[in-house]
């Protein structure tokens, strides 16, 4: 069952329920929507910009937990959707779809899953999807192929270029080296960790978690004298501790290419919040990198 709330500026909230709703669930989403009015209709005409359906958003996730912790129970689905002219092609066609009416279909997807592809031409395969493997990496899945005793399928090749994730190539990172026939002891991961172990300086916790904290300064704190009941606020000093971190996700990335990016930033203040008590995002910044462009020489930088 989907409702539709209008609220202002011809927004309209399609609610996706496994159920009717009641008269006070009514009152609380129309207080949750900003005052938005639930509809009566089951198809409201007219042309809409919203989500694919196939995509449920990051604004969705949240706002079926808000209502899960406001005790409105089976909510599937919310998304945000706009009313537009029929000429209107302001949008992403990538993140969102113009529907010609919101009707209790807006959600149903009518998909089919492709049919599983051998893939008997790994090099071909590679150039024609974008999987970036090296020439050692489709010998490999050759080989791997001959051992196997027979071709493999589209989704193995596919999966297998996504160990080379968004983060960095983990197989390398943790992969064994063996140079003019000698194995290594260590891997480049162990060699990267080996300069805290040998020197620590003001580390705290490193490799540990999602995140690494440093001593920090000594922090003038003033809040009440006990957390566990009303008590007065005072001046306090106590050791700080800052966490360090990167995150590293692509915009955008090829396993999700747009609403998984979101776990950039997202991730950047859950990983600082699950590191320890206390912890309290404070800033972050966001870097876009690329490659050198090739300018002319004598241009300034």
């Amino acid at each position: 069952m989907i409702y539709f709330f209008l609220g202002q500026s011809n927004t309209v909230f399609a609610l996706q329920i496994g159920r009717n709703l009641s008269s006070t669930d009514i009152t609380k989403l129309e207080w949750l929507f900003g005052g938005a009015q639930l509809q009566n209709e089951t198809t409201l005409t007219g042309y809409f910009v919203g989500p694919r359906a196939a995509m449920i958003t990051p604004w969705s996730t949240n706002a079926v937990e808000i209502t899960q912790n406001m005790d409105i129970q089976d909510i599937i689905r919310i998304e945000e959707f706009e009313k537009v002219a029929e000429d209107f092609a302001g949008y992403d066609p990538m993140l969102s779809q113009k529907y010609d009416q919101l009707d209790q279909d807006i959600y149903t997807i009518n998909v089919k899953p492709e049919p599983i592809l051998q893939i008997t031409d790994v090099a071909s395969y590679n150039k024609q999807e974008g999987l970036s493997l090296s020439d050692e990496e489709v010998n490999y899945l050759n080989e791997l192929a001959d051992r196997l005793g027979r071709p493999l399928t589209d989704s193995e090749v596919f999966g297998f270029s996504q160990v080379n994730s968004e983060h960095c190539r983990h197989k390398i990172f943790n992969g064994k080296f063996v140079i003019d026939g000698e194995e290594k002891p260590s891997s480049l991961f162990k060699l990267i960790r080996k300069t805290s172990e040998e020197n620590p300086n003001e580390i705290v916790s490193a490799y540990k978690d999602n995140v690494a904290f440093i001593k920090g300064p000594v922090v003038q704190q003033f809040a009440p004298k006990r957390a566990d009941i009303p008590d007065y606020y005072a001046l306090s000093d106590f050791e700080s501790v800052i966490s360090i971190k990167a995150e590293t996700h692509n915009f955008p990335t090829t396993v999700e290419p747009f609403n998984g990016a979101a776990t950039g930033s997202g991730g950047e203040i859950r990983d600082r919040l699950a590191g320890g008590q206390g912890s309290l995002p404070l800033a972050g910044t966001a870097v876009y990198m690329t490659a050198l462009s090739r300018l002319e020489k004598v241009r300034a930088w």
